[in-house]
C-alpha cells in the first residue's frame, strides 16, 4: 500500500496463492532452500543443494532496503536477511520471531 497498491490484490491467487505455494510446495526452490537451511546447511551449501536460483534469497535485502526507505515494518524479512547474512543463527533468528511482541496486523 506504501507504494500504491491494492490491499484486496494479495487476497488472489497472484498473490496469497502465490505466496501459498511458494511456502508450502515441494517444488518451491525458496522453500526447498529453505528446508535446507532448516536442516542445518549452510547458505552456501543450501544453495548448492538446491541448484536452482531462489529469488528470495537474492532479493530479501533490497525488499529490505525499499521496505525501509517507505516506513514499512517488514520482521521476517529482517530476521530472514539477518540470517542469510550470518549475522544471527537460525537458533537466534527463531527467538527473534517467537519473542515479537503481537500488534495489529492492519
Amino acid at each position: 500500500m506504501a507504494l500504491g497498491a491494492q490491499p484486496a490484490t494479495l487476497a488472489g491467487l497472484a498473490g496469497l496463492g502465490d505466496l501459498a505455494a511458494t511456502c508450502t510446495s515441494p517444488l518451491s526452490r525458496n522453500r526447498t532452500f529453505g528446508t535446507h537451511l532448516g536442516n542445518g546447511l549452510s547458505v552456501e551449501q543450501a544453495t548448492a543443494a538446491t541448484r536452482q536460483t531462489t529469488e528470495g534469497v537474492k532479493s530479501a535485502e533490497a525488499v529490505l532496503a525499499l521496505a525501509h526507505a517507505h516506513g514499512v515494518e517488514m520482521p521476517i524479512t529482517e530476521v530472514i536477511s539477518a540470517l542469510l547474512h550470518k549475522r544471527v543463527t537460525l537458533d537466534q533468528a527463531t527467538t527473534m520471531l517467537m519473542q515479537r511482541p503481537p500488534k495489529p496486523e492492519r
